[in-house]
């Protein structure tokens, strides 16, 4: 239940639907809104914090942390770059995406391969391009949190807002989406199995697949 627990949360903060500084119901409270022992919330937030994702404060409770000044100033000198073309983005995503699937083969806590599941577990039921396209960018942002290292997360980040507008091209259609499910499952698999060069290939493989959609090479 506790890694259930962590998972539901980090996913909350990895999507932005809890922000940074929020603070969260008093234990009991949650813990009874969840229908949880106070045991296994207790351990999913000490999992939190030693991930660096909350701060509990004696008399405070816990609060979702902010952002550290490196990762703050990083996203604000990216955000800033509006001229980041296709091409280049796309290479971006060529050099860094491997390597993250590479450290969360590595890296990954259990909590973070019950997200990785769920979004695939979501991704595999009929969906519109949309919807998608949201659980595509859901499921690179959550392997780079397995891959534990914040500033990956943010260029993870940016790089999909960079590519959101092509990337529309590739869940377009059923084929476009069923390719995208395949290349994330096989991705999965390696980061499950521990298996870092495995995981390396299979993104590699999956933005290789995804660019040829995006240019038309394939059906």
């Amino acid at each position: 239940m506790s890694v259930q627990l962590a998972a539901h949360f980090e996913r909350l903060i990895a999507t932005g639907v809890l922000r940074p500084g929020e603070r969260l119901p008093p234990e009991r409270e949650l813990a009874a809104s969840l229908s949880v022992s106070r045991g296994s919330l207790r351990e999913a937030m000490h999992e939190l914090e030693a991930k660096n994702l909350v701060e509990r404060r004696s008399g405070r409770g816990t609060i979702v942390a902010e952002q550290t000044e490196s990762v703050s100033q990083l996203y604000s000198e990216l955000d800033g770059d509006t001229d980041a073309s296709l091409d280049d983005a796309t290479e971006l995503r060529l050099i860094v995406e491997p390597k993250i699937a590479s450290a969360a083969a590595l890296r990954s806590a259990p909590s973070n391969l019950v997200q990785l599941e769920d979004v695939l577990t979501r991704s595999a039921l009929r969906l519109d391009a949309e919807t998608s396209l949201q659980l595509d960018v859901e499921f690179h942002l959550l392997l780079a949190h397995a891959a534990q290292n914040p500033l990956l997360v943010a260029l993870c980040t940016m790089t999909s807002r960079w590519t959101e507008t092509v990337r529309r091209r590739s869940h377009a259609t059923p084929e476009g989406r069923l390719r995208s499910l395949e290349g994330h499952q096989a991705i999965y698999q390696a980061v499950l199995a521990r298996d870092p060069d495995a995981a390396a290939a299979a993104m590699n493989d999956h933005l290789s697949v995804v660019r040829d959609v995006i240019a038309g090479r394939t059906s």
